[in-house]
């Protein structure tokens, strides 16, 4: 069994900002992208990884924040609906977990496994990041997210965002240490540098934040159509949270699928997603870099996460900092989206190799491409005002699929040998 590094108090303080640090970029990079506060997102990380802490009795050693599953999803639903009753459908999302961790308390946890094999986990994921690649291109070429509209000029967005693809890039591959834990930060800071000589960088709502400040909460409300569309949704972090659950077992030699057990561990995410939602931050999800970082310092306690969730909630009272965040570049963001959706797409990739998908079979190849076209393409079930698309259509098709067409005999993925894997944050 593996043991915990960092046995001094002042030790476990200083791994606990560590781990921050590695989740902090892509921590705040979700609510800029869907138009939250920074601020609330890392307040709900630091609230949602105590919370998940309670559940679990403190027994694994995880950092919640920003769930990437949901930009899509949160940002068609603001639009829509506003951004109280999307935090109010994310609540609901929160408790649509909660219902899974009482089912696998039940049946146990081999019923992920049957709902939710390779051939189902694999094309999800990758919906998760090719849906969103228009998002990040467009972003990159200084336009907004769906690109109806031009921010900044053409030239000089595409200097900027694949100087911080670059950087990115470099940091990725040829960082040591825990540095190599740090690409994301690393490609804001150095395309935020490249964008103040182009007259990108507006410091104005920096010099007018007071230093500290509440965070601005959002209440939710609750509207029919927006719950609707954001439940089935819910599936696809389900997916990752198996993912990292099993990778962190993996990494300190703990089983925490039996202990605390998976319904714990789905039980704190649910918890923590409803709880971040009532406060106006996005949804929770635990965070795979952050276990990079866990193997890399053998930082194996989960105190070290205590840690980093007081840090978090400290610093999302940092008024001055939460305006430095918004003031980001949008070309900035965009670079660095480039890299990072791509990323979850070739995950969902090598689950489908990992789980030794067959897509000579015709069965395995018709949920695979099916899901694939739904999500991509932008499949919409239903009328304006309640509907099923993206990443929640896609997860509901795949799974029915894999149930109803001939062929499916409740294999699981572990028995393949394979598991899901996480889809990143």
């Amino acid at each position: 069994m593996a043991e915990d590094t960092p046995k001094g108090g002042w030790q476990r303080v200083l791994a606990g900002s560590q781990m921050l640090l590695v989740a902090f970029g892509a921590l705040v990079l979700m609510p800029l992208i869907t138009g939250l506060d920074p601020s609330v997102a890392l307040f709900t990380a630091g609230l949602g990884t105590l919370l998940f802490q309670l559940v679990t009795r403190r027994s694994v050693p995880v950092f919640l924040a920003s769930s990437f599953a949901f930009i899509a999803p949160v940002t068609y639903s603001v639009q829509t609906w506003g951004t109280p009753a999307t935090m109010g459908a994310l609540g609901t999302a929160g408790l649509a977990y909660i219902a899974l961790a009482l089912l696998v308390r039940w049946r146990g946890p081999g019923l992920i496994h049957r709902l939710m094999p390779p051939v189902v986990t694999g094309p999800v994921i990758m919906v998760i990041g090719l849906g969103l690649a228009p998002v990040a291109v467009n972003m990159a070429m200084g336009m907004t997210g769906d690109g109806g509209e031009r921010l900044f000029p053409y030239g000089p967005s595409l200097v900027v965002s694949m100087t911080a693809l670059l950087a990115c890039l470099l940091m990725a591959t040829l960082g040591r240490g825990l540095f190599r834990l740090l690409p994301i930060l690393t490609g804001v800071v150095v395309g935020f540098l490249v964008a103040w000589p182009f007259g990108m960088v507006d410091f104005a709502s920096v010099g007018e934040a007071p230093v500290l400040r509440v965070p601005a909460f959002t209440l939710p409300s609750f509207e029919l159509g927006a719950i609707l569309f954001m439940l089935p949704v819910a599936i696809a972090p389900a997916i990752e949270h198996v993912g990292d659950v099993l990778a962190i077992s993996n990494v300190t030699g703990r089983d925490y699928v039996r202990r605390p057990g998976l319904h714990r561990t789905l039980f704190g995410d649910g918890i923590a997603t409803s709880a971040a939602a009532v406060l106006g931050g996005p949804p929770n999800t635990t965070y795979s870099e952050v276990t990079g970082a866990v193997m890399l310092t053998r930082a194996f306690s989960p105190v070290v996460m205590t840690w980093a969730a007081v840090f978090a909630i400290g610093l999302a009272f940092l008024a001055k900092l939460g305006a430095l965040l918004q003031s980001i570049p949008t070309p900035v963001m965009g670079g660095i989206l480039i890299l990072l959706f791509g990323s979850i797409a070739a995950v969902g990739l090598n689950t489908l190799v990992r789980g030794h998908v067959d897509l000579t079979r015709q069965r395995n190849l018709v949920i695979v491409s099916t899901t694939l076209v739904f999500g991509i393409g932008g499949m919409a079930i239903g009328g304006s005002e309640i509907n099923l698309q993206g990443v929640g259509l896609c997860a509901v098709a795949a799974i029915l699929l894999n149930l109803l067409l001939p062929g499916f005999h409740g294999e699981t993925a572990q028995s393949r040998g394979a598991v899901p894997d996480a889809a990143g944050e």
